[in-house]
């Protein structure tokens, strides 16, 4: 078992204030693979200066010297890749397959984006022609809390560490006490960087703890939050008589608009899309609406590509789906299973229980309802987990405005043969994110959600923007 207790606070790993002990769980074998301590305000306190001490050099670094910094780190960062991957697939559950690749891979994707995106990022500028004499200026907006989430832990540490370090800011990372071991990997390949004490912190903590501790210190100018939407409106409330900059990236529930002209991989690559990582992300595409047409030979495939979804320990190679990340979010799944057969949705794959021949760990059966409608508990509620909802539709405008009949707004899909109907529909809906007929966003592309979904946007340049101040200035002269 690792013993993980130490924080990093300016420059060094150092020991909490006070014992507090947390274990880590493998959700593969419900057994303890890990003990960190969970900081108190002390700890938090002590981060918080350190950044705050550091920010007026590292605000006023070249952008070559920043540049370096993010550099180095990818360097340091892919030296460490098999470490990475090991961490996260222990403490959530990711196959171990999927850690290296997707999980891993986010890390590094994400950091080339940021490299490429600050190349040519212009953080003074004229205001235009006719008004030489006024300048724009772009400064860091100050100490930092970054406050990341479970089930993609390296994607959102680097959106959060590297947009923040290219804007010139100091930082405290809090990452989830469920799952903190990546993060520990993450601040020794931060170590050994070589930055200025102090620029970069990490305080393990509970959102109870230094989470709270974070979203009111008054010498905390901004807050980085992902996570649940519930944890976003807190961490909005307690930000505000600080009137702190937040920015958050929260839940969804994505609908996967399928017309009857889609091609004919179109439901199975949406089953697939809906298991990949267990169904632990907040972009899956949860809710899939098909055209009525097509629907009933959708069900089939649904069922079909669901039945052959297979599950396993992480620890495991292939390409199977792993346990959910904790007891809490496995009994939360199995009752939203059981609510969506008592609302009379129609079981079409998986369904209550454990996987046969799993009777040990936090793994779900792959599960998808048909005939569900828009108003089920779970056609609204977002149950990050490997379960999906099928709903019929009539015509482009109901199957907008059920896309669009839900608190949030994060990422929607577009299936359709047909280009102006695709644009059309990607245009109406309402969400942050839309991809058509199975495309990816390219790297660095901006990553954030309308409504309930949350403020703000990740990666690339919107990512470097999101830790910036804008400062006017006339009467400038060269």
């Amino acid at each position: 078992m690792l013993e993980k207790r130490d924080f990093y606070i300016d420059g060094a790993w150092v020991a909490p204030a006070a014992a507090n002990d947390c274990e880590v769980i493998d959700p593969s074998t419900e057994e303890v693979c890990a003990v960190i301590s969970l900081g108190d305000q002390a700890d938090t306190d002590a981060a918080v200066a350190a950044a705050k001490a550091a920010f007026p050099a590292w605000s006023t670094t070249s952008k070559d010297e920043r540049m370096a910094v993010l550099k180095r780190l990818l360097d340091e960062y892919n030296k460490r890749a098999d470490d990475m991957a090991q961490a996260i697939s222990m403490e959530m559950g990711a196959p171990i397959n999927l850690a290296r690749n997707s999980q891993t891979g986010a890390g590094s994707w994400h950091l080339e984006g940021f490299i490429d995106a600050f190349e040519s990022f212009e953080f003074e500028s004229m205001l235009r022609p006719d008004a030489p004499s006024d300048r724009i200026l772009r400064e860091a907006i100050g100490v930092c809390a970054l406050i990341t989430p479970w089930n993609w832990p390296m994607n959102q540490v680097m959106l959060k560490v590297a947009g923040a370090l290219a804007a010139g800011c100091t930082m405290v990372l809090k990452p989830s006490e469920v799952a903190p071991l990546s993060s520990i990997v993450f601040t020794e390949i931060m170590d050994a960087v070589g930055l200025p004490a102090g620029v970069y912190n990490m305080v393990n903590g509970d959102g109870m703890g230094v989470g709270s501790q974070l979203s009111v210190h008054p010498d905390v100018d901004m807050v980085s939050f992902t996570g649940s939407t519930r944890a976003g409106t807190a961490i909005t409330k307690a930000s505000a008589d600080t009137i702190k900059r937040v920015a958050l990236e929260l839940g969804g529930k994505g609908a996967n608009v399928i017309f009857a002209d889609a091609d004919e991989k179109a439901v199975k690559r949406g089953v697939l899309h809906m298991m990949n990582n267990t169904g632990q992300s907040c972009n899956a595409p949860s809710r899939m609406l098909v055209e009525r047409s097509y629907y009933d030979q959708a069900v089939e495939i649904a069922t079909e590509t669901a039945n052959k979804v297979t599950v396993g320990l992480a620890s495991e190679e292939g390409r199977h789906i792993g346990p959910v990340v904790s007891e809490v979010q496995f009994n939360k799944i199995q009752d939203l299973i059981q609510q969506g057969i008592d609302e009379g949705a129609r079981l079409v794959a998986g369904g209550t229980g454990r996987p046969e021949g799993l009777n040990r760990g936090y793994f779900v059966r792959p599960t998808v309802f048909a005939d569900v409608n828009n108003d089920m508990i779970i056609a609204r509620e977002e149950i990050f987990g490997p379960v999906m909802a099928m709903i019929p539709f009539d015509g482009e405008e109901e199957a907008i405005e059920i896309a669009n009949d839900t608190v949030y707004g994060l990422t929607n899909y577009v299936q359709t043969q047909d280009k102006d109907r695709a644009r059309r529909v990607a245009r109406a809906m309402r969400s942050g994110m839309v991809e058509i007929n199975g495309q990816g966003r390219a790297q660095g592309a901006p990553f954030g959600g309308y409504k309930q979904s949350g403020i703000g946007r990740e990666g690339g340049h919107w990512g470097i923007e999101d830790f910036l101040e804008t400062k006017s200035i006339s009467g400038w002269e060269e």
